[in-house]
């Protein structure tokens, strides 16, 4: 199988209290494309400019990722700079360039529309709805969104919510969604949207997860060293929907497995700067800390 991804491509600078990463490889779909391709082939929806550096196609290559959706256009790649203090759950963003990634409209290529796998990274809703327009007959779909949707396109999220298997997005996002401080409630208003499997990310706290007739709460994983939660969340993702499309399975205790590699992903990812981790990665330290999350979560 493969799973599909749409979202972002950058070059992302980062300062963080434990160094700085300049004009980094980044971006959501090439976060959740290298976690992902650890338990599937990624396929790759996403513009780049005609600047963009050879090396990084090069590391695509190396992740197996398959670029055939990739578009490369006249112009400059989409950058992003960030900053992070000593509490790495906050961050100020400095500068946003979004170059050719602002007139981005997804065109997905034959072979990926029988993508039975979908991720809809966070772009504006009426794309991600283009999207799903292209897709034939997918298993599972998932998305991501942000507060500047929320805020300012809530009829065509709306929509697109209902169209949905899942969303994928974060504590704050959640509460406002559902305009409901209480987590538990705000998952249960998103599901009254049409969406019938929600996941919260709560950063260093873990994330939960709310399907029509349970829940299900995992923690994080209790690191030494954390230089970088850039991408930490499109990890989550890669690894979640990754795992999802290689085994192919849809029941909740699969979809609880998939919530603890997506949080694996995660955790390596956050370690070092940018993809660094990612890129020195093996399976058997993937399946070494998903054992380890089995561990530190048993009590009977």
């Amino acid at each position: 199988m493969a799973v599909l991804i749409v979202g972002s491509v950058a070059l992302d600078t980062v300062i963080t209290p434990f160094g700085k990463n300049e004009e980094a490889l980044g971006g959501a779909a090439t976060y959740f494309s290298c976690a992902a391709s650890y338990f599937d082939t990624p396929r790759m929806v996403a513009v780049v400019g005609d600047d963009f550096p050879r090396e990084h196609i090069q590391t695509f290559r190396h992740f197996n990722i398959d670029m055939e959706g990739l578009e490369v256009r006249k112009g400059k790649t989409f950058r992003w700079s960030g900053k992070y203090g000593y509490d790495l759950n906050e961050r100020d963003t400095l500068s946003t360039h979004l170059n050719v990634f602002e007139h981005f409209h997804p065109k997905l290529p034959g072979s990926y529309r029988e993508s039975e796998f979908v991720f809809l990274g966070n772009i504006h809703p009426s794309l991600q709805l283009e999207v799903l327009d292209q897709i034939e007959s997918p298993k599972f779909v998932a998305c991501d969104t942000m507060n500047l949707w929320i805020e300012n396109e809530r009829e065509a999220l709306s929509e697109l919510i209902g169209k949905v298997d899942s969303i994928v997005l974060n504590d704050s996002e959640a509460r406002e969604l559902a305009r409901e401080p209480n987590l538990a409630k705000a998952a249960r208003k998103i599901q009254d949207m049409g969406c019938p499997k929600v996941v919260i990310k709560k950063g260093e706290h873990g994330c939960l997860f709310f399907s029509p007739h349970s829940h299900f709460s995992a923690p994080a994983y209790p690191l030494d060293s954390v230089n970088d939660p850039t991408g930490a969340g499109d990890s989550f993702a890669g690894g979640f929907m990754g795992y999802l499309s290689q085994s192919g399975k849809l029941d909740e205790l699969n979809i609880r497995r998939a919530i603890i590699y997506g949080s694996v992903m995660a955790s390596f990812t956050v370690e070092e700067f940018g993809i660094d981790r990612l890129l020195s990665l093996s399976d058997e330290e993937i399946s070494v800390r998903f054992r380890e999350f089995r561990e530190i979560t048993l009590f009977d």
